[in-house]
């Protein structure tokens, strides 16, 4: 008898295409699981979006909810071209006047003329002192007074480093609180030091301990010395070091630096040039309060537009949003479409968004800008409470940005709708990815065993098909 070595054989039967259509069968109700497990997929993805925008407009809500977005002001200068400033947060409405006598500026010497930028200096050492510069009350003598919390630096020039740009770079890697710099011309080349830092008490002096033996000469490296209180000075001063000297609304200012960050709370005056009396403007900032409004609008729209867009059914296409009768979405949307239409008593002058011209379309999209919300900004006042009012005894009489706020915070929240219903969502897609597991345990098993009975088919029905042939022959010889 022949040994079945493929399913069919023994039998006759496509027993391939058999077990291949009674697996389909099998696989059906995985494949319906799976359809649906995508389109739950869908849903979550779709949520995802839904989260996305929601933090985008509880963002916008709490920006109107930001007494500092309230608070902000801007300045005008009446000479940008000598005195500008910035305001922050706190700065009060008003105007201010400044006149400049003086500029902040940093010390800066200069050296006798070298050949060019290598040509040799001298060997020693060279030290720099910060502090400022006075005069003796009763000789009128030069004074230097060090500055407290500095420590004089000391620069050693060996050989084969007493070259003039040589002597530059060591001087900046020492970090001594001046900048030093080669100045060529058509003269030679000099050797300039400026003080990093303006202001009188940001002086220098320069002593210097020559190699040649003689500190106080014009040769070698004495040659770079500054220091007046000892007649020692061979540099000259380009420069002194100063302070910025000011009269602010009447009163004299002195300043290290030409930046006034504390002259006037919560304004940063920037002094260009020396000036007559300027004035300065500080109003309210409403261009940023505008922009928060029209943030808001956006951020609005693009949650409304979104489950308007997927909670719909299309009768023109015949097709259904993907959130189409999802009772979460629908809510969600309609509670959103409810703080829109609302109203508050907080807002003096303003009860609805319409009264700012902010009034919902058929779409239910807010406009985000228009003449009507420009005339509203002049009343910042009232136009804060209506969008940042809180009502401790009526939350639904709350302002907008207030409400809105608080509704996207419950939603989003751990036990929120729309975290809930992701919860419900994810969970679905793990109850049916655990039904498919098992359903793809049972067809294999299935098909296992219709193939082992089919195999045991083939079997019989080959042992059948020998002795049918053995019979066969047997009746023929029987005839003969």
């Amino acid at each position: 008898m022949a040994t079945i070595t493929s399913l069919g054989i023994g039998s006759g039967l496509d027993v391939e295409s058999i077990i291949t259509k009674l697996m389909a069968v099998e696989q059906q109700p995985i494949t319906d699981i799976t359809k649906k497990t995508d389109g739950l997929k869908t849903q979550l993805s779709t949520y995802g979006q839904i989260q996305s925008a929601l933090s985008t407009l509880r963002d916008a809500s709490a920006k109107l909810s930001n007494p500092d977005t309230w608070a902000g002001a801007k300045t005008t200068s009446s000479d940008t071209s000598a005195v500008t400033a910035t305001a922050s947060t706190g700065a009060a409405v008003g105007t201010a006047s400044i006149s400049v006598s003086q500029l902040a500026a940093a010390q800066t010497l200069a050296s006798s003329t070298f050949t060019n930028a290598t040509a040799t200096v001298g060997q020693g050492s060279i030290t720099i002192e910060l502090g400022s510069w006075g005069t003796d009350a009763v000789t009128g003598d030069p004074t230097f007074t060090s500055k407290s919390g500095t420590t004089p630096v000391t620069i050693n020039i060996g050989a084969g480093q007493d070259q003039l740009s040589q002597v530059r770079d060591q001087i900046n890697a020492a970090n001594a609180g001046v900048t030093a710099a080669v100045v060529t011309d058509a003269t030679g080349s000099r050797l300039t030091l400026t003080s990093r830092t303006t202001g009188e008490t940001n002086a220098f002096r320069v002593t210097v301990s020559d190699a040649d033996g003689n500190s106080g000469d014009a040769s070698g490296l004495s040659q770079l010395a500054y220091d007046p209180s000892t007649t020692v000075s061979q540099m000259s001063l380009s420069l002194p070091a100063a302070n910025a000297r000011a009269i602010l609304n009447g009163l004299p200012i002195s300043s290290e630096t030409n930046s006034l960050t504390s002259a006037i709370d919560g304004l940063n005056i920037i002094l260009l040039k020396t000036t007559p009396p300027v004035t300065l403007s500080i109003t309210q900032d409403t261009d940023a309060i505008k922009k928060a409004v029209s943030d808001f609008t956006a951020a609005y729209n693009a949650v409304n537009q979104l489950l308007r867009t997927q909670t719909k059914y299309d009768s023109a296409t015949k097709t259904a949003g993907v959130l189409q009768g999802d009772s979460t979405a629908v809510g969600l949307n309609n509670r959103l479409r409810g703080v829109a239409g609302g109203a508050t008593s907080l807002g003096g002058a303003f009860a609805r968004l319409s009264d700012i011209g902010l009034a919902p379309g058929s779409d239910g999209n807010l406009p985000t800008a228009g003449s009507k919300l420009d005339k509203a900004l002049t009343n910042t006042a009232d136009l804060k409470q209506f969008f940042m009012g809180v009502d401790n005894t009526d939350a639904a009489n709350s302002g907008f940005a207030t409400r809105m706020r608080q509704l996207v915070d419950q939603a989003l929240s751990v036990d929120g709708s729309v975290s809930n219903r992701e919860k419900g969502i994810q969970d679905q897609i793990n109850t049916n990815n655990k039904r498919v597991d098992d359903l793809q345990d049972r067809v294999a098993s299935t098909e296992k065993r219709l193939r082992a009975q089919y195999a045991s088919l083939d079997t019989a029905m080959s042992k059948y098909s020998s002795l049918s042939n053995y019979m066969t022959q047997q009746i023929a010889q029987f005839n003969k």
